[in-house]
Protein backbone atom coordinates (compact mmCIF):
# COMPACT_ATOMS: atom_id res chain seq x y z
CA UNK A 1 0.00 0.00 0.00
CA UNK A 2 1.43 3.36 -1.06
CA UNK A 3 0.89 6.20 1.41
CA UNK A 4 1.49 9.88 0.76
CA UNK A 5 4.44 11.26 2.76
CA UNK A 6 3.55 13.65 5.56
CA UNK A 7 4.54 17.21 4.77
CA UNK A 8 6.73 18.56 7.56
CA UNK A 9 8.49 21.85 8.26
CA UNK A 10 11.58 22.32 10.43
CA UNK A 11 11.96 25.15 12.95
CA UNK A 12 15.58 25.80 13.93
CA UNK A 13 18.80 24.68 12.28
CA UNK A 14 21.31 25.09 15.10
CA UNK A 15 22.86 22.19 17.02
CA UNK A 16 20.14 19.51 16.80
CA UNK A 17 18.09 20.72 13.85
CA UNK A 18 20.47 19.34 11.18
CA UNK A 19 20.17 15.85 12.72
CA UNK A 20 16.38 15.98 12.54
CA UNK A 21 16.50 17.27 8.96
CA UNK A 22 18.89 14.50 7.89
CA UNK A 23 16.59 11.84 9.32
CA UNK A 24 13.43 13.45 7.94
CA UNK A 25 14.95 13.47 4.44
CA UNK A 26 15.92 9.80 4.79
CA UNK A 27 12.55 8.60 6.11
CA UNK A 28 9.89 7.60 3.56
CA UNK A 29 7.08 8.71 5.91
CA UNK A 30 7.96 12.40 5.55
CA UNK A 31 8.53 15.04 2.92
CA UNK A 32 10.52 18.09 4.08
CA UNK A 33 8.76 21.23 2.82
CA UNK A 34 10.61 24.06 4.50
CA UNK A 35 12.74 25.55 7.26
CA UNK A 36 12.11 28.49 9.57
CA UNK A 37 15.42 29.96 10.75
CA UNK A 38 16.17 33.52 11.90
CA UNK A 39 19.93 33.24 11.51
CA UNK A 40 20.93 34.02 7.91
CA UNK A 41 24.12 31.97 8.14
CA UNK A 42 22.27 28.85 9.29
CA UNK A 43 19.55 29.37 6.70
CA UNK A 44 22.26 29.62 4.04
CA UNK A 45 23.89 26.42 5.31
CA UNK A 46 20.54 24.62 5.04
CA UNK A 47 19.95 25.97 1.52
CA UNK A 48 23.36 24.73 0.36
CA UNK A 49 22.69 21.24 1.73
CA UNK A 50 19.07 21.06 0.57
CA UNK A 51 18.67 23.20 -2.56
CA UNK A 52 15.14 23.82 -3.68
CA UNK A 53 13.58 23.51 -0.22
CA UNK A 54 11.96 26.68 1.04
CA UNK A 55 13.44 28.78 3.87
CA UNK A 56 11.56 31.40 5.85
CA UNK A 57 12.28 33.75 8.73
CA UNK A 58 8.55 34.11 9.45
CA UNK A 59 7.11 30.94 11.00
CA UNK A 60 3.56 32.00 10.13
CA UNK A 61 4.35 31.80 6.41
CA UNK A 62 5.21 28.11 6.71
CA UNK A 63 2.12 27.43 8.81
CA UNK A 64 -0.08 28.91 6.09
CA UNK A 65 1.07 26.21 3.65
CA UNK A 66 -1.73 23.58 3.60
CA UNK A 67 0.75 20.90 2.55
CA UNK A 68 2.52 21.22 5.91
CA UNK A 69 0.80 18.81 8.31
CA UNK A 70 3.51 18.68 10.96
CA UNK A 71 6.37 20.73 12.35
CA UNK A 72 9.54 19.76 14.19
CA UNK A 73 10.87 22.37 16.63
CA UNK A 74 14.54 22.43 17.65
CA UNK A 75 15.03 25.84 19.24
CA UNK A 76 16.04 27.07 22.73
CA UNK A 77 13.71 25.73 25.49
CA UNK A 78 12.36 29.18 26.36
CA UNK A 79 10.82 29.37 22.85
CA UNK A 80 9.17 25.93 22.85
CA UNK A 81 5.81 26.93 24.33
CA UNK A 82 5.15 29.85 22.01
CA UNK A 83 6.22 28.03 18.85
CA UNK A 84 4.39 24.79 19.69
CA UNK A 85 1.25 26.72 20.62
CA UNK A 86 1.37 28.65 17.35
CA UNK A 87 1.70 25.42 15.37
CA UNK A 88 -1.12 23.67 17.24
CA UNK A 89 -3.44 26.65 16.73
CA UNK A 90 -2.64 26.36 13.01
CA UNK A 91 -3.75 22.71 13.09
CA UNK A 92 -0.28 21.14 12.81
CA UNK A 93 1.08 18.08 14.59
CA UNK A 94 4.12 18.98 16.69
CA UNK A 95 7.41 17.29 17.54
CA UNK A 96 9.24 19.58 19.96
CA UNK A 97 12.70 18.95 21.34
CA UNK A 98 13.18 18.49 25.06
CA UNK A 99 11.99 19.87 27.32
CA UNK A 100 8.37 20.17 26.25
CA UNK A 101 8.12 23.57 27.96
CA UNK A 102 9.73 25.60 30.73
CA UNK A 103 6.92 25.20 33.27
CA UNK A 104 4.20 22.71 34.13
CA UNK A 105 1.59 25.36 33.39
CA UNK A 106 2.97 25.84 29.87
CA UNK A 107 3.19 22.08 29.30
CA UNK A 108 -0.38 21.50 30.42
CA UNK A 109 -1.66 24.31 28.20
CA UNK A 110 -0.01 22.69 25.17
CA UNK A 111 -1.33 19.23 26.09
CA UNK A 112 -4.88 20.52 26.51
CA UNK A 113 -4.71 22.39 23.20
CA UNK A 114 -3.43 19.31 21.35
CA UNK A 115 -6.13 17.10 22.86
CA UNK A 116 -8.89 19.59 22.02
CA UNK A 117 -7.78 19.72 18.40
CA UNK A 118 -6.99 16.03 17.98
CA UNK A 119 -3.32 16.68 17.22
CA UNK A 120 -0.12 14.85 18.14
CA UNK A 121 2.09 16.71 20.62
CA UNK A 122 5.31 14.74 21.01
CA UNK A 123 8.35 15.79 23.07
CA UNK A 124 11.65 14.67 21.60
CA UNK A 125 13.00 12.41 24.34
CA UNK A 126 15.16 10.47 21.91
CA UNK A 127 16.85 8.17 24.41
CA UNK A 128 13.67 6.15 25.00
CA UNK A 129 14.19 4.86 21.45
CA UNK A 130 17.78 3.75 22.06
CA UNK A 131 18.20 -0.02 21.64
CA UNK A 132 20.55 -0.13 24.64
CA UNK A 133 18.12 1.79 26.86
CA UNK A 134 15.36 -0.57 25.80
CA UNK A 135 17.53 -3.59 26.64
CA UNK A 136 17.96 -2.34 30.21
CA UNK A 137 14.22 -1.75 30.45
CA UNK A 138 13.65 -5.31 29.29
CA UNK A 139 15.99 -6.60 32.01
CA UNK A 140 14.13 -4.63 34.67
CA UNK A 141 10.68 -5.65 33.42
CA UNK A 142 11.60 -9.33 33.17
CA UNK A 143 12.69 -9.40 36.81
CA UNK A 144 16.29 -10.28 36.01
CA UNK A 145 17.54 -7.20 37.86
CA UNK A 146 15.20 -7.85 40.77
CA UNK A 147 13.97 -5.00 42.92
CA UNK A 148 15.65 -1.78 41.81
CA UNK A 149 17.32 -0.18 44.82
CA UNK A 150 18.86 2.86 43.18
CA UNK A 151 20.36 4.24 39.97
CA UNK A 152 23.38 6.48 39.49
CA UNK A 153 23.85 8.57 36.38
CA UNK A 154 26.67 10.75 35.06
CA UNK A 155 26.21 12.88 31.95
CA UNK A 156 29.19 15.17 31.42
CA UNK A 157 31.18 16.85 28.67
CA UNK A 158 33.06 20.06 27.90
CA UNK A 159 30.33 22.47 26.65
CA UNK A 160 28.04 23.30 24.89
CA UNK A 161 27.24 26.37 27.02
CA UNK A 162 23.50 27.14 27.02
CA UNK A 163 21.76 30.13 28.58
CA UNK A 164 19.06 27.89 30.08
CA UNK A 165 21.58 26.13 32.36
CA UNK A 166 22.93 22.60 32.53
CA UNK A 167 19.86 21.11 34.25
CA UNK A 168 17.46 22.13 31.47
CA UNK A 169 20.04 21.11 28.87
CA UNK A 170 21.19 17.68 30.05
CA UNK A 171 18.96 16.40 32.88
CA UNK A 172 15.91 15.71 30.65
CA UNK A 173 17.87 12.85 29.05
CA UNK A 174 18.49 11.10 32.37
CA UNK A 175 15.01 11.81 33.70
CA UNK A 176 13.36 10.39 30.58
CA UNK A 177 15.45 7.21 30.82
CA UNK A 178 14.73 6.81 34.54
CA UNK A 179 10.97 7.25 34.09
CA UNK A 180 11.04 4.85 31.15
CA UNK A 181 12.96 2.22 33.11
CA UNK A 182 11.22 2.46 36.47
CA UNK A 183 7.69 3.20 35.18
CA UNK A 184 6.81 5.03 38.38
CA UNK A 185 6.10 8.70 39.01
CA UNK A 186 8.47 10.99 40.84
CA UNK A 187 7.80 11.75 44.51
CA UNK A 188 10.61 14.17 45.38
CA UNK A 189 13.46 16.11 43.79
CA UNK A 190 16.43 17.89 45.32
CA UNK A 191 19.20 19.70 43.47
CA UNK A 192 22.46 21.49 44.13
CA UNK A 193 24.39 23.35 41.45
CA UNK A 194 27.34 25.63 40.90
CA UNK A 195 27.58 28.67 38.63
CA UNK A 196 31.16 29.53 37.75
CA UNK A 197 31.19 31.79 34.70
CA UNK A 198 27.80 33.48 34.91
CA UNK A 199 25.61 33.93 37.97
CA UNK A 200 22.36 32.02 37.73
CA UNK A 201 23.48 29.73 34.90
CA UNK A 202 24.86 26.58 36.54
CA UNK A 203 27.46 24.55 34.65
CA UNK A 204 27.42 21.61 37.08
CA UNK A 205 24.51 20.15 39.02
CA UNK A 206 23.66 17.18 41.23
CA UNK A 207 20.08 15.89 41.45
CA UNK A 208 18.56 13.31 43.78
CA UNK A 209 15.16 12.05 42.67
CA UNK A 210 12.82 9.66 44.44
CA UNK A 211 10.17 7.46 42.87
CA UNK A 212 6.96 5.87 44.09
CA UNK A 213 7.86 2.48 45.51
CA UNK A 214 11.11 3.63 47.09
CA UNK A 215 13.72 3.64 44.31
CA UNK A 216 16.15 6.59 44.28
CA UNK A 217 18.43 7.99 41.60
CA UNK A 218 21.42 10.31 41.80
CA UNK A 219 22.10 12.31 38.64
CA UNK A 220 25.22 14.36 37.90
CA UNK A 221 25.21 16.68 34.89
CA UNK A 222 28.05 18.97 33.88
CA UNK A 223 29.47 21.04 31.04
CA UNK A 224 32.86 21.15 32.74
CA UNK A 225 34.40 17.71 32.34
CA UNK A 226 37.65 16.62 30.64
CA UNK A 227 35.89 13.94 28.60
CA UNK A 228 32.45 12.97 27.44
CA UNK A 229 30.66 10.59 29.81
CA UNK A 230 27.19 9.09 29.56
CA UNK A 231 26.99 6.33 32.12
CA UNK A 232 24.19 4.89 34.25
CA UNK A 233 24.33 2.06 36.78
CA UNK A 234 21.23 0.20 38.00
CA UNK A 235 21.63 -1.61 41.32
CA UNK A 236 19.03 -4.30 41.92
CA UNK A 237 18.47 -7.13 44.37
CA UNK A 238 19.50 -9.79 41.81
CA UNK A 239 21.75 -8.05 39.29
CA UNK A 240 23.60 -4.82 38.62
CA UNK A 241 23.55 -3.31 35.13
CA UNK A 242 25.82 -0.64 33.67
CA UNK A 243 24.82 1.36 30.60
CA UNK A 244 27.54 3.32 28.77
CA UNK A 245 26.14 5.28 25.87
CA UNK A 246 29.56 6.24 24.51
CA UNK A 247 30.59 2.59 24.13
CA UNK A 248 29.92 1.18 20.66
CA UNK A 249 30.39 -2.53 21.38
CA UNK A 250 29.77 -2.98 25.12
CA UNK A 251 27.01 -0.50 25.88
CA UNK A 252 25.40 -2.88 28.40
CA UNK A 253 27.08 -5.02 31.04
CA UNK A 254 25.10 -7.26 33.39
CA UNK A 255 26.85 -8.09 36.66
CA UNK A 256 25.88 -11.03 38.86
CA UNK A 257 27.21 -9.21 41.88
CA UNK A 258 25.78 -7.96 45.12
CA UNK A 259 25.18 -8.55 48.81
CA UNK A 260 22.80 -11.05 50.36
CA UNK A 261 21.62 -10.37 53.89
CA UNK A 262 20.89 -13.61 55.70
CA UNK A 263 20.54 -14.72 59.30
CA UNK A 264 21.52 -17.61 61.49
CA UNK A 265 18.88 -19.68 63.17
CA UNK A 266 16.92 -17.59 65.71
CA UNK A 267 19.37 -14.67 65.78
CA UNK A 268 19.63 -12.96 69.15
CA UNK A 269 21.84 -10.05 68.14
CA UNK A 270 22.63 -8.08 64.98
CA UNK A 271 25.99 -9.82 64.83
CA UNK A 272 24.24 -13.10 64.13
CA UNK A 273 23.00 -11.71 60.81
CA UNK A 274 25.45 -12.33 58.00
CA UNK A 275 26.27 -10.48 54.82
CA UNK A 276 27.19 -12.72 51.92
CA UNK A 277 29.05 -11.20 49.00
CA UNK A 278 28.04 -12.50 45.60
CA UNK A 279 30.42 -12.20 42.63
CA UNK A 280 29.39 -14.11 39.54
CA UNK A 281 29.58 -13.69 35.79
CA UNK A 282 29.59 -10.52 33.71
CA UNK A 283 27.40 -10.74 30.61
CA UNK A 284 27.65 -8.38 27.64
CA UNK A 285 24.45 -8.79 25.59
CA UNK A 286 24.33 -8.13 21.87
CA UNK A 287 22.55 -4.87 21.01
CA UNK A 288 21.08 -4.34 17.56
CA UNK A 289 22.24 -1.13 15.91
CA UNK A 290 19.60 1.51 15.13
CA UNK A 291 19.53 5.30 15.20
CA UNK A 292 17.16 6.42 17.98
CA UNK A 293 16.19 9.62 16.18
CA UNK A 294 15.08 7.66 13.12
CA UNK A 295 12.90 5.45 15.33
CA UNK A 296 11.49 8.53 17.05
CA UNK A 297 10.42 10.02 13.72
CA UNK A 298 8.91 6.70 12.66
CA UNK A 299 6.85 6.75 15.87
CA UNK A 300 5.82 10.36 15.23
CA UNK A 301 4.56 9.43 11.78
CA UNK A 302 2.64 6.43 13.15
CA UNK A 303 0.97 8.62 15.77
CA UNK A 304 -0.13 11.09 13.07
CA UNK A 305 -1.46 8.40 10.76
CA UNK A 306 -3.06 5.99 13.22
CA UNK A 307 -3.70 8.01 16.36
CA UNK A 308 -1.45 5.70 18.39
CA UNK A 309 0.22 7.02 21.53
CA UNK A 310 3.93 7.66 20.85
CA UNK A 311 6.49 6.18 23.18
CA UNK A 312 7.78 9.66 23.96
CA UNK A 313 4.39 11.19 24.70
CA UNK A 314 3.10 14.34 26.32
CA UNK A 315 2.53 12.62 29.69
CA UNK A 316 6.22 11.75 29.85
CA UNK A 317 7.13 15.27 28.72
CA UNK A 318 4.98 16.89 31.40
CA UNK A 319 6.48 14.69 34.15
CA UNK A 320 9.99 15.73 33.10
CA UNK A 321 9.02 19.42 33.08
CA UNK A 322 7.60 18.88 36.58
CA UNK A 323 10.92 17.43 37.70
CA UNK A 324 12.91 20.28 36.16
CA UNK A 325 10.65 22.86 37.80
CA UNK A 326 11.13 21.15 41.16
CA UNK A 327 14.91 20.97 40.66
CA UNK A 328 15.17 24.72 40.04
CA UNK A 329 12.99 25.43 43.07
CA UNK A 330 15.20 23.16 45.17
CA UNK A 331 18.30 25.06 44.02
CA UNK A 332 16.69 28.35 45.07
CA UNK A 333 16.08 26.80 48.51
CA UNK A 334 19.67 25.60 48.99
CA UNK A 335 18.97 21.99 48.03
CA UNK A 336 15.76 21.51 50.00
CA UNK A 337 13.89 18.39 48.76
CA UNK A 338 10.69 19.28 46.91
CA UNK A 339 7.89 16.79 47.51
CA UNK A 340 5.75 15.90 44.50
CA UNK A 341 3.16 13.58 46.03
CA UNK A 342 -0.19 13.65 44.30
CA UNK A 343 0.90 16.09 41.61
CA UNK A 344 0.89 13.57 38.78
CA UNK A 345 -1.78 11.18 37.49
CA UNK A 346 -0.50 8.45 35.16
CA UNK A 347 -2.48 8.05 31.94
CA UNK A 348 -3.59 4.88 30.22
CA UNK A 349 -4.96 5.48 26.74
CA UNK A 350 -5.57 9.09 27.64
CA UNK A 351 -7.36 8.36 30.96
CA UNK A 352 -6.13 8.79 34.52
CA UNK A 353 -5.55 5.55 36.42
CA UNK A 354 -5.24 4.71 40.09
CA UNK A 355 -2.08 2.71 39.49
CA UNK A 356 1.08 4.36 40.77
CA UNK A 357 3.09 2.87 37.92
CA UNK A 358 3.48 4.93 34.76
CA UNK A 359 1.27 3.66 31.92
CA UNK A 360 2.49 1.21 29.33
CA UNK A 361 2.00 3.86 26.64
CA UNK A 362 5.09 5.63 27.94
CA UNK A 363 7.09 2.77 26.55
CA UNK A 364 5.41 0.31 24.31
Amino acid sequence: MITTPIGIAMVGFGYWGPNIVRNVVERPEFRLLGLCELDHGRAGDFASRHPGIRTESDFEQLLLDPRVRAVAIATPPRTHHALARQALLAGKHVLVEKPLACSVQEAEELIELAEQRGLVLMPGHTFVYSPAVNKVRELIRSGEVGEVYFVTSSRMNLGLYQSDGVISDLAPHDLSILLYWLERPLTRVSAAAQSIFQLGIPETAFLTVGFAGGATANVQVSWLAPRKMRQMVVVGSRRMVSYEDTSSDEAIRIYDRGLDFCQTQAPATFGEYQLTYRSGDIVVPRIDAAEPLALELEDFAAAIRTGSEPRSNSALGREIVRALEAAHLSMERAGEPIELHGAYEPRMNGRATGDERLPAVIGR
